[in-house]
């Protein structure tokens, strides 16, 4: 049967889209929540540009009708009605402050899950709301649209026992087809004696079961050499410009942005394929202002991008034995070779022939990696890479994050590859911190 749908502001500047995502349910929107949205719109980040585009839409819906009657949200869509919420905070126990918007929300939940026939479901990505609205007999969910499963998302590279022949017939013709196996696109699959001995093959699956020998594996990148398979897998993906999109997840220390910079360099600087290096990181919450630091945008801005001037220097190092990382950083800058900045300043854009790298992409929704990516212009080449167990995003876990969600939903795709890092290579020590305190 149809449910009735509350949703939160914590749902609307999380995914606007999320208005049109309940299929031919009712969807209801506490006038709370237009308050709390017109509080946002003001604001110049991703939380200020998905509060407008609400008003907006329920703007363009009053032309339908009026919103407190209800409108419908077109063909085989439900309607959506602006709720008032004057008396209902009567029904609060009188330990809930009824001068919260939260609170207020959740009584307008109770008020109609008295009242109406139907499912009433609250949905917010707020825990506590959620709490809240359960203890007081409110079913009560969280926005899922978005969410895949981290346990079950997919890991770009896979292992196959098969016969020993199989693996002689790959090394001597250069190739080999697997049947009744299904892979994706560019998936990476170890091939490994079936009898048990210690004779085995890394290979990338093209399409068809055919499996290919890697092509770049054993490339050094701007001096740096792949330590362990999973990072021979990433280098096959970043050097092969048939591959506009990588993704690599991976803990702290497994080496996926100093080996996405190292291929990054030697693509823009060594081949000159592309026309310049782009690396970003979002600013934690995204597009929170840098007005607090001190000095120019690059001064309040190197906070943030620390972590890439330390790779940055690592990889220059081998190369430049006596120039200092700023220097070098720089001079790239100035032959527009680098550019470095906060992915706050990317909406709009357009990103053509470039080789763009995105750092802790974990930290952005599906809605703000949906834009990242359709910025992307002709010839451009997008990494992005992150770690979905360490989340710093208020609204945002391991499951409902961007990167997850480009990994599960691009894995089919020829243009895209995909690899998760296992084994960490800083050092012996933060691998076992990794793993100890994880």
């Amino acid at each position: 049967m149809k449910k009735t749908f509350v949703l939160d502001t914590s749902v609307l500047v999380h995914d606007p889209r999320a208005l049109t995502a309940f299929q031919d349910n009712d969807i209801i929107i506490p006038l709370a929540v237009v308050e709390e949205i017109d509080g946002h719109k003001k604001r110049q980040d991703e939380v200020g540009r998905n509060a407008r585009w609400v008003s907006s839409f329920l703007d363009k819906l009053r032309a339908n009708g009026h919103l407190d009657q209800g409108v419908s949200l077109g063909e085989n869509r439900g309607i959506l009605r602006v709720e008032l919420n004057h008396q209902e905070v009567d029904r609060l126990p009188v330990t809930l402050d009824r001068n919260k918007i939260d609170n207020r929300i959740i009584a307008v939940a109770l008020a109609l899950k008295e009242s109406s026939d139907k499912p009433v479901i609250l949905i917010t990505k707020d825990i506590n709301m959620r709490i809240k609205a359960d203890a007081l007999g409110i079913q009560a969910e969280d926005y899922e649209t978005d969410k895949i499963d981290i346990e079950e998302v997919y890991t770009g590279f896979r292992t196959v026992k098969v016969a020993p022949e199989i693996i002689d017939t790959f090394y001597s013709t250069g190739s080999v087809i697997l049947d009744e196996t299904e892979l994706y696109p560019n998936q990476m699959v170890i091939l490994e004696d079936s009898y048990g001995s210690s004779k085995s093959a890394l290979t990338r699956h093209l399409s068809g079961g055919k499996l290919v020998p890697l092509r770049y594996a054993n490339f050094d990148p701007f001096g740096l050499k792949a330590k362990n398979k999973e990072q021979k897998f990433a280098l096959d993906l970043l050097l092969d410009d048939e591959i506009r999109l990588v993704t690599l997840i991976g803990r702290a220390g497994t080496g996926k942005t100093l080996l996405a910079l190292a291929a990054g360099l030697q693509k823009v600087v060594e081949e000159s394929r592309y026309r310049k290096l782009s690396v970003s990181r979002p600013v934690i919450p995204m597009g929170q202002d840098l007005g607090f630091l001190p000095g120019d945008i690059n001064e309040k801005l190197r906070p943030w991008m620390q972590p890439i001037y330390d790779n940055l220097e690592f990889l220059f190092s081998n190369r430049e034995k006596n120039g200092k990382i700023d220097n070098l950083v720089n001079s790239m800058k100035d032959m527009n070779l680098l550019e470095l900045e906060a992915l706050t300043y990317i909406r709009g854009r357009s990103i053509p022939g470039q080789f763009l790298l995105i750092d802790e992409a974990q930290n952005l929704s599906s809605h703000e990696v949906r834009t990242v990516i359709t910025r992307v212009g002709e010839g451009t080449k997008i990494v992005l890479t992150g770690d979905p167990y360490q989340i710093d995003h208020p609204y945002l876990d391991s499951n409902s994050n961007g990167l997850t969600f480009v990994v599960e939903r691009f894995k089919s795709e020829k243009i895209a590859g995909h690899i998760t890092f296992v084994k960490g290579e800083r050092s012996d020590l933060a691998e076992l911190g990794s793993k100890l305190l994880g």
